[in-house]
């Protein structure tokens, strides 16, 4: 009867020391999940932010005199790489996107430039990297999701009390990205 009472005890611990390794693996390949969807952004950013030298240089033989949006593109990009923390990268993106929208925009003023291969190869690369940075931000947000919902739920909240585990932050789009696209013909 005693042995019994041995190897129930036993076999609590045990059960309770899985459940620790278990809340604290979980915890470990969320956040692993989570700083992964980060770099893949910062992968993409950093494809975007190389296509563009060559879409300026395109850009450059059709529109000598537009030398200040050149400058404007060159300048955000350089921001974008140099960027340190979410905050940073996500405000140096913005303004990335704000000066290639000049480009594109200037795009339409030179209709030999809208019909250079080159130009037109650049700007579906830049436009499919735009949907895999939208992609992965998607991700990593739903990363996100999936982890602060982990440490708040039962029992995963006590767990996460215990490995001073906290809530990480979504990436937030800013107040004029919320406002509709302005299409005029």
């Amino acid at each position: 009867m005693v042995a019994w009472v041995i190897w129930i005890v036993l076999a609590l611990i045990a059960l309770i020391v899985i459940i620790f390794i278990a809340y604290y693996n979980k915890f470990v390949v969320k956040g692993n999940r989570i700083d992964n969807a980060l770099s893949q952004i910062d992968v993409q950013l950093k494809r975007r932010a190389d296509l563009i030298p060559n879409l300026i240089e395109t850009v450059k033989g059709y529109a000598k005199h537009e030398k200040g949006i050149m400058e404007d593109v060159t300048k955000a990009r350089k921001a974008l790489l140099s960027a340190k923390g979410l905050p940073a990268r996500i405000k140096a993106d913005n303004q990335l996107e704000s000066a290639l929208k000049s480009i594109f925009a200037l795009a339409e003023n030179y209709p030999n430039l809208r019909a250079n291969e080159n130009f037109k190869q650049l700007q579906e690369e830049l436009s499919s990297t735009e949907d895999k940075i939208a992609y992965s931000r998607q991700y990593y947000n739903d990363s996100i999701l999936d982890f602060n919902n982990s440490i708040k739920v039962f029992p995963g909240t006590l767990f996460a009390r215990l490995y001073n585990v906290k809530e990480r932050p979504f990436i937030q789009i800013t107040e004029a990205e919320r406002k509709p696209v302005k299409v005029s013909f």
